[in-house]
């Protein structure tokens, strides 16, 4: 009985693993099979020769599947969850959002029987999110927040690293995200500004960041709405930094354009920025109404209580962690965004 050829691409697949895996074995100076056990984490190779096959799997962008090899053998129930830093801010871990967050992600798989491994990486070396998956620490990777590199996080997913990122859906995106929508954030905030008789409305925050962009985009399209002019004295770009707020502020009043309200894209900086407006003489909301954006839960305690976008963070966990075991047990996760939701207080009306 005759047999059927073999797939081209499947074969044209294999060719290249056993390519790839010679080639780290004489780079090592070990055998195939010596790094065959590295990368599945067999206790015969030792750390030292293992970490060396490893970092240069990694280098040739090599990968197996270990971790969902190990969850399929029901040995690893850890998620890795990353939280990149801009080297040159150094944003904390302390800051409330991030805190939020991985509040509700181990929440969310404490639920279903699953660790977290926490880690931080340079925002500008994304790609490195995947080095505890490919090192078979982890199943997978939940990424809080895309940063600029929306290309490397691309690549992640072309080698099919279970990966999925909070933040906001990007033309000719390959990995999977789930974040708020911000850009009905930006138009609720800036319309209740409007609706409270605001007209020369300043944005603070920095539009080269893919979330914070929708969130401008929702701003211009209220404005436009409305007939009212965007005015681009009227944006300042500052991270998000607590003490971005207060440079804002200072940074507008030294360009010495009227303003009436403020849209700022975070909690903290709307807080920090009404600290700077007070310094300044101005009252809050009668001089400047202000409205944050996540709803932490220090707005409310804040005084004047602040008016906010509250985003879904209890359900973000919850759908964090969903969409990323489908995307382990190789089951389709689209992308998903949360509804946001206009939370007012006293710092707007």
């Amino acid at each position: 009985m005759g047999t059927s050829p073999p797939d081209d691409d499947a074969a044209g697949s294999a060719a290249q693993k056993r390519l790839q895996m010679a080639d780290i074995a004489r780079l090592a100076g070990v055998s195939k099979a010596t790094v065959s056990r590295a990368l599945n984490r067999s206790p015969l190779v030792n750390e030292e020769t293992r970490t060396r096959i490893l970092e240069l799997a990694s280098s040739l962008k090599y990968t197996i599947n270990i971790g969902a090899q190990n969850l399929r053998l029901k040995q690893n129930r850890t998620v890795g969850v990353v939280v990149p830093y801009d080297s040159a801010t150094r944003q904390h871990l302390s800051d409330p959002f991030f805190l939020s967050m991985l509040g509700s992600l181990a929440d969310a798989l404490t639920e279903r029987g699953f660790d977290m491994l926490l880690s931080r990486v340079d925002a500008e070396q994304l790609d490195a999110a995947a080095m505890p998956f490919d090192t078979g620490r982890v199943i997978g990777i939940i990424l809080i927040g895309q940063w600029r590199h929306h290309d490397q996080l691309n690549q992640l997913a072309a080698r099919h690293v279970p990966i999925v990122v909070w933040g906001a859906q990007l033309p000719q995106q390959l990995y999977t995200t789930v974040g708020g929508d911000n850009v009905s954030g930006g138009m609720l905030a800036t319309e209740h500004l409007i609706a409270a008789g605001r007209k020369r409305i300043a944005f603070f925050g920095d539009i080269n960041l893919p979330e914070v962009a929708q969130r401008y985009s929702g701003y211009c399209n209220a404005l436009a709405r409305h007939g009212l002019p965007l005015e681009p004295q009227l944006r300042v770009s500052v991270s998000f930094l607590p003490e971005g707020g207060e440079q804002a502020v200072r940074e507008i009043e030294r360009r010495a354009v009227p303003y009436d309200a403020v849209f700022a894209c975070s909690d903290l900086l709307a807080m920090t920025a009404i600290n700077t407006l007070r310094a300044l003489g101005k009252q809050v909301p009668d001089d400047v109404a202000v409205v944050g954006y996540d709803d932490i839960e220090l707005s409310t305690y804040f005084h004047p209580p602040l008016t906010t976008i509250r985003q879904p963070i209890r359900a973000a966990g919850q759908a964090l962690v969903g969409a990323l075991l489908a995307l382990v047990e190789s089951k389709p996760a689209g992308s998903l965004q949360l509804p946001t939701e206009l939370i007012v207080r006293a710092t707007s009306t």
